[in-house]
C-alpha cells in the first residue's frame, strides 16, 4: 500500500496535497495509510507511524521530503510494525542527495562540487569549491537537495566564480534563507544554458523510473503546460547503475547542442507530480511491484538493485 502524510487538521486523513494519490490506491484495491510528517521531523517516529496497520506487508512512501535520518527512523519504526519500505533508507539517501547520485550521472549533468556542513562555509572552502569548477564562469548555488531558484539573483546565481565577494554574498544569502532546512551542505554547480519557454523558464521534463524502466514521462511541476519528449537513451543505463528502485530525473535540453542533460535526480517517493498529470499508470506500476527484482534478463549483473552504496 501507499503511506502518505496525514492532514495536520484531520490526522486520520491524508494531506489534501496527496488526496489524488490516495484515490489511485483505493481504485487499485490496495488502500493507503497515513504518517505524521511533523512527528517524523521532530524525531518521534514510533508515534508518527502509529496509524499504519501492523504488517506483514510492503509500503511505498509518497509524501513530503524527509532528511535521510528521519526516513531511516521511519523505516525502523515501520519495521517494528512488521512493515517493509520498498525503498530502503540507504537507497533513499543515495537518490535524494546530490553526493549520492552525482558520480553515476557526472557525464550527463553539470559539473558540481560541494562543501558538507550546516552553516556558512569558510572562505578557503568556498575558494576550493570554486577552483574545482575551474575558478571562473557562472555557477548556481544549492544544497544537497534543493536550490532557491525563485530568489535567483540573490540566493542562487553566481555570475562569475572568480568574484570571491560575489560568490560569498550569494552563498551567504542562500544559507541564511535555508536556515534549519539546509540539507547536507552547500553545492556549486556549473551554470548551463537550456532551451527556455516564452517566460524564460527551462523546458524541463520529469521522468519517474521504477526498476530501471520509465513509467511516467511528464512536465516539471514548475512548467506543467510544457510537454517535452526527452531522449532517454543516455540516461536509462545510468538509472539502472544507480541501484535504486524508484527514482525521478529532471531533464532539460542544452541550448547550444540540443542534447538532453540531467538537471536533478531524486527519490521518486518525494518527487512532486505536476498539476493535471495522469498518474494512474505510475501508481498501477508502483502498487503492482513486488520485492526487489534484481537484474532482469539481459541486464548487466553489476547494476542490480541491491548495489552497495558507492
Amino acid at each position: 500500500m501507499l503511506v502518505l502524510p496525514s492532514d495536520p487538521l484531520r490526522p486520520h486523513r491524508p494531506d489534501p496535497h496527496f488526496a489524488a494519490e490516495a484515490r489511485h490506491a483505493g481504485e487499485l484495491g490496495t488502500g493507503h495509510a497515513v504518517v505524521d510528517h511533523d512527528a517524523l521531523l521532530a524525531g518521534h517516529a514510533p508515534e508518527a507511524v502509529r496509524r499504519v496497520p501492523a504488517g506483514p506487508g510492503t509500503l511505498w512512501y509518497r509524501g513530503w521530503m524527509l532528511p535521510p535520518t528521519a526516513y531511516a527512523a521511519m523505516e525502523a519504526a515501520l519495521a517494528d510494525r512488521g512493515r517493509t519500505l520498498l525503498t530502503s533508507s540507504r537507497a533513499y539517501a543515495r537518490a535524494h542527495e546530490l553526493p549520492g547520485w552525482y558520480a553515476t550521472f557526472s557525464g550527463v549533468t553539470p559539473p558540481s562540487t560541494w562543501i558538507p556542513g550546516t552553516g556558512m562555509p569558510r572562505d578557503a572552502a568556498l575558494a576550493a569549491a570554486a577552483a574545482g569548477l575551474g575558478g571562473h564562469g557562472p555557477a548556481v548555488v544549492k544544497d544537497y537537495v534543493k536550490s532557491r531558484k525563485h530568489e535567483w539573483a540573490q540566493a542562487c546565481f553566481v555570475p562569475d566564480l572568480a568574484d570571491a565577494a560575489g560568490l560569498r554574498r550569494v552563498v551567504g544569502r542562500f544559507v541564511e534563507l535555508q536556515g534549519d532546512f539546509l540539507a547536507g551542505g552547500v553545492v556549486l554547480r556549473r551554470f548551463e544554458r537550456y532551451v527556455r519557454d516564452a517566460h524564460g523558464r527551462a523546458e524541463e521534463a520529469r521522468v519517474w523510473w521504477l526498476d530501471g524502466r520509465p513509467v511516467l514521462v511528464g512536465p516539471h511541476p514548475d512548467t506543467p503546460l510544457v510537454r517535452p519528449a526527452p531522449d532517454l537513451t543516455a540516461v536509462r543505463p545510468l538509472v539502472r547503475a544507480l541501484g535504486c528502485r524508484f527514482v525521478a530525473t529532471d531533464l532539460a535540453r542544452l541550448a547550444d547542442t540540443g542534447a538532453w542533460q540531467v538537471v536533478e535526480v531524486g527519490d521518486g517517493q518525494v518527487s512532486d507530480l505536476p498539476r493535471g498529470t495522469d498518474a494512474a499508470g505510475l501508481f498501477a506500476a508502483l502498487l503492482g511491484a513486488g520485492p526487489d527484482p534484481g537484474p532482469g534478463p539481459g541486464d548487466d549483473p553489476g547494476t542490480g538493485f541491491a548495489a552497495p552504496v558507492a
